[in-house]
């Protein structure tokens, strides 16, 4: 098997749904498909005894839901790459699954394309959105705090959402790998996140960023560079 394969558990209660999933993935040949899991509780199980690199879940499932598994999984092996899924009325979820631990969301109509490109993303530690779900957050109205943001902050959040390093932004800046720090948790702090998936979130509904045709991250104004 190719070192650069990537493995995956897939975690879906309804059969049908969960059999359309495998099929897709079975037919990359770059993916493992290594487990099923029918409900949170058994994800939970196979994720600790096979260790994968992405795991793919849907929300509302019998047993133990997926936002607890991914809570526990995300926790216990934090390099692992999550993936949520939903229905079009389960979008609500969105938040408490990123608090959990995920970096990926879908829905379930999703392209095999997107699907893919999902996984291929989470696999490299970078956040994933389909498009309909990035597209809905780009309408939300931006939240209290966001004015409460200097334009430096601004592009900070911007820089990390690319997924640039602290030592990158302190060479762009000609500061020092501290005084980012103290930049990131002043962001933080004013608000009230502390992971990336929910800040990629935030910087959408803030008009900080956009998610283009291709999944990749762009400022929302051009005064940013």
């Amino acid at each position: 098997m190719a070192n650069n394969t990537i493995n995956i558990i897939l975690a879906e209660d309804h059969e049908l749904l969960r059999d359309g999933f495998a099929s897709l993935i079975e037919k990359c040949p770059q993916i493992n498909l290594v487990a099923e899991a029918s409900n949170g509780e058994q994800l939970v199980q196979l994720t600790e005894k096979w260790q994968p690199d992405v795991v793919l879940t849907d929300i509302l499932m019998p047993v133990m839901d997926g936002i607890e598994a991914t809570r526990q999984i995300s926790k216990k092996f934090p390099d692992i790459g999550i993936i949520a899924y939903s229905m079009f009325n389960e979008e609500y979820l969105l938040n408490d699954m990123l608090d959990a631990g995920a970096i990926g969301y879908l829905i379930k109509n999703a392209s095999k394309e997107e699907l893919i490109a999902a996984i291929n993303s989470v696999y490299k530690h970078k956040t994933f959105f389909c498009r309909d779900t990035t597209m809905k957050l780009a309408k939300l109205k931006a939240t209290n705090n966001e004015n409460k943001l200097t334009e430096k902050e601004r592009e900070v959040i911007l820089f990390i959402c690319w997924g640039m390093s602290n030592k990158e932004m302190a060479d762009k800046y000609n500061l020092s790998v501290r005084t980012i720090e103290g930049y990131r948790e002043k962001i933080m702090e004013k608000i009230k996140i502390n992971k990336i998936a929910p800040l990629v979130v935030y910087a959408i509904v803030n008009k900080i960023i956009f998610i283009d045709a291709n999944h990749q991250v762009q400022p929302f104004t051009k005064t940013i560079n």
